[in-house]
């Protein structure tokens, strides 16, 4: 008997992106990938190479100019704005390069707001899971404080509970350690490697950095808007 194939949960078919203008801009061209359910995959690449364009199409910010996209079995090329938003607040976790944490409120309402937008759950019940979670990456201590009360590596970490609080299928991350020095960005890259072992949570991340790249599951390289190399890392 075959060894059965991991759960894809993203499959892109001859994906390509083309913003209008006087001269018009091709940014993506031919892109074809699947990626499986608990896999962690680098995107890298010069500037201008794609990577961001990718990610928005992957994470429904975006729509491709011709190609195909599937999420979970979903075909999501065609979605109406809301369908697409639908998606993006109950399967997707969102993290960037700046934490983008709404100041006047603190870590923990910060955590909790992607559960009270979908809604759906008993309110004390998602407070104690997102206390749990900051018991969890030691910044219980933290919890009532505000994002400019925090150093830079807790406002990130503070920003991947408030990506994984919801249980998303997908986690797309876009240069998550670009603004720590080397010491967080090795813990926070640390915290989304433990989240993909630990279950079948995908994490997509657009790096500079080859050698948190290299730590990942698989790297894909792009340039000039096409894919140059796709390997296993790790």
């Amino acid at each position: 008997m075959s060894t059965p194939k991991p759960k894809e949960v993203l499959v892109l078919d001859g994906v390509g992106k083309v913003y209008p203008g006087a001269v018009p801009t091709r940014a993506l061209e031919g892109i074809s990938c699947r990626v499986s359910a608990g896999e962690f995959m680098a995107i890298v690449g010069a500037s201008g190479s794609g990577k961001t364009t990718l990610l928005n199409l992957l994470g429904l910010l975006d729509s491709p100019t011709e190609g195909r996209v599937w999420l979970d079995g979903l075909e999501v090329t065609a979605l109406t704005s809301d369908e697409a938003a639908h998606l993006r607040r109950d399967r997707m976790g969102f993290i960037f390069q700046f934490h983008y944490l709404l100041p006047e409120f603190s870590a923990l309402e910060n955590v909790l707001m992607p559960c009270r937008l979908a809604g759906g759950g008993r309110e004390e019940e998602q407070e104690a899971w997102v206390r749990s979670l900051f018991e969890r990456v030691g910044l219980t201590s933290k919890i009532d404080r505000r994002p400019n009360q925090l150093s830079g590596g807790e406002q990130q970490r503070v920003a991947i509970l408030r990506a994984v609080a919801n249980n998303p299928l997908v986690i797309l991350a876009d240069e998550p350690t670009g603004n720590l020095d080397s010491r967080n960005a090795a813990e926070v890259f640390g915290l989304l490697r433990e989240i993909t072992r630990e279950s079948p949570r995908t994490v997509i991340m657009v790096t500079h950095d080859r050698e948190l790249a290299a730590k990942t599951d698989r790297v894909m390289t792009l340039r000039d808007g096409r894919v140059e190399s796709d390997t296993a890392a790790g």
